[in-house]
């Protein structure tokens, strides 16, 4: 590069620069790319995981019953206390808690499970 007249050399290190600016605007866009796939795919499987469960919402005013939803039902917004299948069962079986499946989401099926 000494061969290089100061212009030359000038101009050689600019076209450097501008080359190095893209690959860095290049990379973070990958990245921004990368970190929302990661995050839509870690909501796909908290909803999956949420799915694959119940909640229970608690007694609501003079009905005295307590509503069994599946953990996706957006008729109670309860995002915790996730029970699972036979916990669920256990629930409904338990005359005390008196516990009604949800009408919306109806989670009986997904209690019995295939086939049954």
């Amino acid at each position: 590069m000494n061969d290089l007249t100061p212009a030359e050399r000038l101009a050689k290190l600019r076209a450097l620069e501008e080359w190095l600016d893209w690959q860095l605007g290049d990379t973070r866009r990958k990245i921004r790319q990368l970190e929302a796939d990661q995050e839509r795919e870690r909501k796909a499987a908290a909803r999956a995981w949420a799915e694959a469960r119940f909640k229970l919402e608690p007694v609501r005013g003079e009905e005295r019953r307590s509503v069994l939803h599946r953990g996706g039902c957006g008729i109670w917004k309860g995002e915790h206390g996730f029970l699972d299948r036979q916990e669920a069962l256990l629930a409904l079986e338990d005359e005390s808690m008196a516990v009604e499946e949800c009408q919306v989401c109806n989670p009986g099926p997904a209690l019995r499970g295939p086939g049954q």
